[in-house]
């Protein structure tokens, strides 16, 4: 049931307004008071300012629209980034839909020192960790050259740099870079609030940002790319903006995730693709382009919990 209504909200999340006359009464049905109440929230949640600030730089990883961003390989890329420049960074997550992404963040993250915590209450969250394990402020970020090598170490195990992961509609927080992550394949939707539309700020919200990143460039059309410039130069005057994408390097086995694979072994085989993430497309798109012979696909809802059931009769 929980799965259906998902998929319902999706539909109608994802349907221009020339086209919501094709869905069924009850889509129809729940647009304008749904569209309204949205509406409302964002204006208010829009008059809201940061209110907290940490002893260590913020660095925000969001987006306007729901899943599909780009937004957690991001978290990885700049944790894994401020580890090899010898900053120890803490990623501050809230959890969302029994924890799927602090999991795998942990296990992709599990060869570096980074630190993770999770909970609602972030800036609680943050407050409590740099607590226990330490932090350098933003102005002591290396230590002099006539210190010991144990001073380089003890600080090199205090927290540098925070990393919000989802963080452009956290509001207590006060950041000191903003990142805006969005999906080339589909920038804005219908542009509408959620949940009629994916969006959950207008456009103008990316006045905000520092740093916009197109995610799946690679897979967007020249057009496309020029439409999404268009709309961010628009909104945001100062910001920059860069192209990504996303490039498999290995596989791995679900027991032995730091076992690697490479990606040969798709090599004449037929590949089952089973996600629950906010742009299947892109996934599909690129295990082909590794090579298998065959790609089927078995899609569900963003942060689909599986079920015992589910998960034997994929397996199966």
């Amino acid at each position: 049931m929980e799965e259906t209504a998902r998929q319902l909200i999706a539909r109608l999340a994802a349907t221009p307004d020339s086209a919501v006359q094709d869905l069924p009464f009850l889509h129809r049905a729940l647009t304008l008071p749904l569209l309204s109440a949205a509406l409302r929230l964002s204006l208010l949640l829009s008059q809201l300012r940061p209110s907290h600030t940490l002893p260590v730089p913020i660095v925000s990883v969001g987006n306007l629209t729901w899943g599909g961003n780009g937004k957690t390989p991001m978290v990885d890329f700049l944790a894994r980034s401020f580890h090899r420049l010898g900053v120890l960074p803490l990623i501050l997550t809230r959890g969302y839909a029994g924890g799927d992404e602090p999991k795998m963040l942990r296990r992709r993250l599990s060869d570096i020192s980074a630190k993770i915590g999770v909970g609602a209450n972030r800036t609680a969250v943050a407050s409590s960790m740099l607590q226990e394990y330490g932090f350098i402020h933003h102005f002591q970020t290396t230590c002099d050259e006539k210190l010991s090598s144990a001073c380089k170490l003890e600080s090199d195990s205090r927290i540098g740099v925070a990393i919000l992961d989802d963080g452009m509609q956290h509001w207590s927080l006060l950041r000191d870079v903003e990142i805006v992550m969005v999906n080339g394949l589909a920038p804005w939707g219908n542009t509408h609030f959620i949940p009629r539309g994916p969006m959950r700020e207008p456009l103008s919200a990316l006045g905000r940002a520092d740093i916009v990143i197109i995610h799946n460039a690679d897979m967007a059309s020249e057009a496309q790319l020029k439409s999404i410039r268009s709309t961010i130069e628009d909104n945001s005057a100062t910001c920059s903006a860069f192209y990504n994408r996303l490039a498999p390097s290995h596989l791995f086995e679900v027991k032995q995730p730091l076992q690697r694979l490479p990606l040969n072994v798709l090599n004449d085989k037929i590949v089952l693709c089973v996600s629950a993430i906010g742009c299947p497309n892109a996934f599909i798109h690129t295990v082909r382009e590794i090579g298998p012979l065959k790609v089927d696909r078995l899609d569900f809802s963003d942060h689909h919990f599986f079920n015992a059931h589910q998960t034997t009769s994929v397996l199966c």
